[in-house]
C-alpha cells in the first residue's frame, strides 16, 4: 500500500517553461495530476512560486489580464517596485490559479508574464543567470474534504477561486518536477563600457538641453 501511494505521488508531475528573449517573458506551467486527478472534483489548483530577486511580476499588468480573464493570481506581498535593481530586491511569492486543460484528462495549466531586473554589469559575461525553482503545487477544496495521502496541508492565505471570497484550507501535493529548476538569463552591461556610456549619455544630455534651451529662445514669449 505504501508503495501504491508513493506510485501515485510520482505520478504527479509539473512542466516549467520560460518563453521569448530578454527581459520580458512568459512562464508556463503545467500540472498533470495523474490517477489524482479524480479526487480534484470541486477542488482549486494552483502554484505557489517564489520568484527570486532577479524576476518580478508587474501588479498592473497582472490587474489588465486578470480584467480580460487571462490569468489570475495573488502577489504576495501586493506592493511591488518595479523599478528597483536586482541587487535591491527581494523573493516575491506568487500564488497562481490553474485552469483545467481541455487537451489533457486531470491536467492543469497557466500562463504567467514575468520581467527580468536589471543587475549590476558584469566583468566578463553579458547575461546574468537567475534560477527559477519548480513551484509548490497547491490544491484547494472548499465544499469537501480531502483524504489523500499525497496531500498535506499548507500555510497559504488566500481564498478558493471562484468558491468564496475568505481563505480555506489550502493542501500542498507530493509531486515530481520535470525540471528542477529553470533558469532566466538577463542581458547585463560590461563594466569596461562604464565610461563610454557616461560620455555618451553626457553628451546626449547636453545636446539635448541645449536644443530645449534653443526652441525655448526662439519660440518663447517672455513679457
Amino acid at each position: 500500500a505504501v508503495l501504491d501511494v508513493r506510485a501515485a505521488c510520482q505520478d504527479v508531475t509539473v512542466t516549467q517553461e520560460l518563453l521569448q528573449e530578454g527581459f520580458h517573458r512568459d512562464l508556463l506551467l503545467k500540472v498533470e495530476l495523474g490517477v489524482l486527478g479524480k479526487d480534484t472534483g470541486g477542488c482549486t489548483v494552483a502554484a505557489r512560486i517564489h520568484l527570486p530577486p532577479g524576476i518580478y511580476v508587474d501588479p498592473y499588468e497582472l490587474a489588465s489580464l486578470q480584467q480580460q480573464n487571462l490569468t489570475k493570481a495573488v502577489l504576495i506581498p501586493d506592493v511591488i517596485d518595479v523599478e528597483a535593481p536586482e541587487y535591491l530586491a527581494t523573493d516575491l511569492p506568487v500564488l497562481l490559479y490553474m485552469e483545467p486543460d481541455p487537451g489533457c484528462s486531470g491536467c492543469f495549466r497557466a500562463a504567467l508574464p514575468v520581467h527580468g531586473r536589471y543587475h549590476r554589469p558584469a566583468e566578463d559575461s553579458e547575461k546574468a543567470l537567475v534560477v527559477l525553482k519548480s513551484p509548490e503545487v497547491l490544491v484547494c477544496c472548499c465544499d469537501s474534504g480531502v483524504s489523500a495521502e499525497c496531500w498535506k496541508p499548507a500555510e497559504v492565505e488566500a481564498p478558493c477561486s471562484g468558491k468564496t471570497s475568505s481563505p480555506c484550507q489550502w493542501y500542498s501535493i507530493m509531486h515530481k518536477p520535470v525540471y528542477e529548476e529553470s533558469i532566466l538569463q538577463v542581458p547585463v552591461g560590461l563594466r569596461q563600457h562604464s565610461s563610454l556610456v557616461c560620455v555618451v549619455t553626457l553628451l546626449v544630455t547636453v545636446l539635448c538641453s541645449s536644443l530645449i534651451l534653443a526652441a525655448v529662445c526662439k519660440y518663447g514669449h517672455f513679457s
